[in-house]
């Protein structure tokens, strides 16, 4: 029982843990820094430009119609995993704000930029690798996908740019660059924190000695061995290959090893984005 409810409660502290550091991140670089951005926080800023309405209370309700219209479109199994990150943020946006009381970092511009695209996109990345959403202008490229079947990547961006635009008309030359780089640096920080811990490194091995290759690898580093059938390109002959999926740490000790049983052995290493199954995602099996 306390096996399946682990990772449920696991996830919904990230997800919350997630929401708070994108919260600490407009509260403490976005605001103080005078910045523009995407999202439903540059909505909010454009509103608040407007009307004079707090960031906080128009985030809430537009992530409340977000999700509803999330709930209609893309159904029941997607609305749950929204709805903490619907009503997390616009709340701990709030707190943080109404705690500091004023308290400031930095205005630098460059530094709020920087500080603050990192910690957008690695709050964003967090939410997103438990399998959740961030809710808000995360909902309409997907129900745009579902309907017309828009590209989610394209139709985010465009959002975005609209979003900026929208700013533009408020702000100087130099504050919409300021923007558009903040866009720039927590896309990059998103992706790179979808990709830690699934990166891997694949390793093919040609080799006479493809056997004793196979079996050392096979003990003494414990992963799992494909051949493969091949031909060399200049003689012809029929050759095995050997197919391996490493971590970065485990790298050093193949290549050290393949070259102890043959110093003529022809390595390919190549990085990999991800690697699911038995030994990665999955526990080993011994038989």
């Amino acid at each position: 029982m306390f096996k399946k409810i682990f990772p449920l409660l696991r996830d919904i502290a990230i997800v919350i843990g997630g929401n708070i550091i994108y919260a600490c991140g407009v509260a403490f670089f976005i605001l103080p820094g005078g910045l523009i951005t995407g999202g439903t926080t540059g909505i909010a800023l454009f509103i608040q430009h407007l009307f004079g309405v707090p960031i906080s209370t128009f985030v809430l309700c537009f992530n409340a119609v977000m999700f509803f219209l999330g709930l209609l479109v893309l159904g029941r199994k997607f609305a749950a995993t929204t709805i903490l990150s619907t009503f997390v943020y616009p709340i701990a946006l709030e707190m943080i704000q109404r705690l500091s009381n004023g308290f400031v970092i930095t205005t630098d511009p460059v530094l709020c930029t920087v500080f603050g695209g990192l910690c957008i996109g690695a709050a964003i990345g967090i939410v997103i690798r438990t399998g959740a959403s961030t809710g808000g202008m995360d909902i309409p490229p997907l129900v745009l996908n579902k309907l017309f079947r828009l590209p989610v990547s394209v139709t985010m961006y465009l959002f975005d740019f609209v979003i900026l635009i929208l700013q533009a008309f408020s702000c100087t030359g130099e504050e919409v660059l300021y923007g558009i780089l903040l866009i720039l640096i927590y896309t990059i920080v998103l992706d790179k924190c979808l990709m830690i811990g699934t990166e891997k490194v694949e390793i093919k091995v040609i080799s006479h000695e493809h056997e004793r290759i196979r079996q050392e690898i096979l003990q003494e580093i414990d992963r799992g061995v494909t051949i493969l059938n091949g031909q060399t390109g200049y003689m012809r002959e029929n050759t095995e290959l050997v197919l391996s999926v490493v971590s970065s740490r485990e790298v050093g000790r193949v290549r050290k090893l393949v070259h102890n049983i043959d110093s003529s052995a022809f390595l390919i290493i190549s990085r990999v984005t991800e690697v699911r199954g038995r030994g990665f995602t999955q526990e080993k099996e011994y038989k």
